[in-house]
């Protein structure tokens, strides 16, 4: 016979188990703006009941990822001109201070590492790869920041992000890039020369100048 403590341990994993796979695909743009989620499809696909479905909802309702009408449909957001610029906006606060505060710490094997990662970035451009491309651009921001040893501040940063992520599908749409972001070259020869003033601005129009194809 289970006992309560093992009945409640197995709840709670299986409604970490929704909530971060939920929250990964949001965050990547998996799943497009405004599309509904219903709380029996959650746990169909997760394999889980109602009620880890139901909590992992109220949780990323919370964090902004999922909103939810006053009638209880619950869906990805679709962002407004002003919550993105908005949203941009702390991008480029938060990001910005964490490039900074990175930049003492970046040794030639995270500079080699984060090249590495922006060839993930390109080979997924190359392929029309939209989730492909959100991830790995994530990865490689969340490895410089990981430096910036400011976790608190990384977790506003990927708040942000997840927000975000929806949005930045319907912007890879947009745009149809066909070549990996120009300003990734420029963190990266920032990071090499030691250059805070110039890692700070192409961080700054990393984040910021995508997100302005979406509002004009």
């Amino acid at each position: 016979m289970l006992t309560q403590s093992r009945i409640s341990d197995q709840a709670t994993s299986a409604h970490d188990r929704v909530y971060r796979g939920l929250r990964a695909r949001i965050m990547h743009g998996e799943i497009p703006p405004g599309l509904a989620l219903t709380l029996r499809g959650i746990g169909a696909e997760y394999e889980v009941s109602m009620t880890p479905a139901r909590e992992s909802v109220r949780r990323l309702v919370a964090e902004g990822a999922l909103t939810m009408s006053s009638s209880g449909r619950v869906s990805t957001p679709e962002l407004s001109n002003d919550r993105i610029e908005e949203l941009a906006s702390l991008r480029a606060l938060i990001e910005v201070e964490l490039s900074s505060r990175a930049l003492p710490r970046a040794h030639m094997a995270l500079i080699d590492r984060l090249q590495l990662i922006n060839n993930t970035v390109a080979d997924a451009v190359t392929r029309r790869d939209a989730v492909g491309y959100i991830r790995a651009n994530l990865e490689f921001h969340r490895t410089l920041y990981l430096r910036a040893q400011a976790p608190a501040m990384l977790a506003m940063a990927e708040t942000v992000w997840l927000q975000l992520g929806p949005t930045m599908r319907a912007l890879y749409g947009k745009m149809r890039k066909n070549e990996p972001p120009q300003f990734h070259r420029l963190i990266l020869a920032a990071l090499k020369a030691g250059d805070e003033p110039g890692l700070r601005l192409a961080v700054r129009s990393d984040v910021t100048q995508g997100l302005r194809h979406l509002t004009t």
